[in-house]
């Protein structure tokens, strides 16, 4: 194989997954992440047969049995329902998304066990606390410059850096942020067996939504190991450094502008812990007494706040040596739950088509240009179905996105 090296800017779910599958493929990378180490942002991620499929392509066998024993126990129904503030059902979507394996379902896992499974093996793959800060192309390199003075030459560059990517900025300049004004905290409770006696059943459906009549809205989803996280590590990969994470469920409190609950809400970035949770006990004044409990219970420690952005569809670009996944070039709001999967995707279809370029099967800017032409046309309806105002409404599934019961 000749030799050929991919730089990656962003260590995040979908640069270590092409990382992996590069890896697999037995070709260079170097990812260049920001963070000292894997951080604890974010907790439980649904997962559905894109990203899934995705994980079972790039990384090697023990590492994808590993994050399958990890992921949540299969819920009676993979949908998403959405209540009201007294429990009642007011309907259920279907998740979006290639057929889901029939046997052992893809389902949800902790975003930070999932981040550690995908750097086992990487140690010197992964560069922490490095950023790159622009790139220059001369002929069939590329070159990156990182915060510490330092650069390094690729043939390819990727931009895995999330939404406000710097890579993206100086590529695709006209592509704006989108702040959508709604805001909220993310937060778990434990999840013991005393909690989960006191729960509707719809909260341990894939995922679940409630909403009351002043606009506040929570979002729950449960995360149960389908089997103890230190255990399958002793035995899938002895030594690993994966934290061990009991039973949980996330609780999510959304913050719409122009809402009764919205207008009263205060700035969530400069209150306290204390303060966030008040607000979380706020929202819940009047509903069914499991939900309200269940805010009750939530580890004070746990919640923070969150605002949601994202980007545009960007126009067709001219492909070069540089490109995009995930956030980069398509964050979205979480409604339809395919931000993480959208990402996995876009790494397993650019892993493929470098390895079809590499092994001289097409060429280079032709296999760049086909993977974006790919993303452009699988992600970017999901990102607008996402940024829908109706995203929400359990009767909106919009006739270009991939759903299993019909397909």
């Amino acid at each position: 194989m000749p030799s050929f090296h991919v730089l990656i800017a962003g260590g995040g779910i979908g640069g270590l997954c092409l990382a992996q599958g590069l890896r697999k493929a037995g070709i260079d990378c170097t990812v260049f992440e920001s963070a000292p180490s894997i951080g604890r942002s974010g907790y439980r991620l649904h997962m559905n047969g894109a990203g899934g499929r995705a994980l079972r392509e790039c990384l090697p066998e023990n590492l994808f049995e590993l994050y399958m024993q990890t992921s949540r126990t299969t819920p009676r129904r993979e949908v998403l329902v959405l209540l009201d503030h007294l429990g009642n059902e007011l309907g259920a979507r279907p998740h979006i998304g290639p057929p889901n394996d029939p046997v052992r379902p893809h389902t949800a896992v902790n975003r930070r066990t999932l981040r550690q499974i995908m750097n086992i093996g990487m140690e010197e793959v992964v560069r922490f606390g490095r950023t790159v800060t622009r790139f220059e192309e001369d002929g069939d390199q590329v070159r990156v410059h990182l915060d510490d003075g330092s650069s390094a030459t690729g043939d390819v560059l990727v931009a895995a850096d999330g939404i406000n990517s710097v890579v993206r900025r100086q590529l695709l300049p006209e592509v704006p942020i989108v702040d959508t004004g709604d805001v909220g905290t993310y937060s778990i409770a434990p999840l013991t067996d005393e909690l989960a006696a006191t729960l509707p059943d719809a909260l341990f459906d894939g995922f679940a939504g409630a909403s009351g009549p002043d606009g506040a809205m929570l979002v729950y989803g449960v995360y149960q190991p389908r089997r103890p996280i230190a255990e399958a590590v002793a035995e899938l990969a002895p030594g690993a450094a994966i934290d061990p994470v009991d039973p949980y469920i996330m609780v999510n409190l959304g913050i719409m502008p122009g809402t009764p609950f919205g207008r009263e809400a205060p700035d969530l970035w400069k209150a306290s812990p204390e303060e966030r949770h008040a607000v979380l006990r706020r929202a819940v004044r009047g509903w069914h007494p499991a939900l309200a409990g269940l805010v009750e219970r939530i580890d004070t420690s746990t919640i923070f706040p969150v605002s949601v952005r994202r980007l545009q569809p960007a126009d067709p670009w001219p492909t070069s040596r540089v490109t995009l996944l995930g956030d980069a070039i398509h964050a979205m709001p979480p409604s339809f739950g395919a931000g993480a999967n959208s990402a996995l995707r876009d790494a397993a279809a650019l892993a493929r088509a470098l390895t079809a370029s590499v092994h001289g099967e097409m060429p280079l800017l032709t296999a760049i240009a086909e993977y974006e032409a790919e993303m452009r046309a699988e992600v970017f309806p999901v990102l607008r179905a996402s940024a829908d105002p109706r995203a929400f409404d359990p009767d909106f599934l919009p006739d270009d996105l991939s759903v299993p019961s019909r397909n």
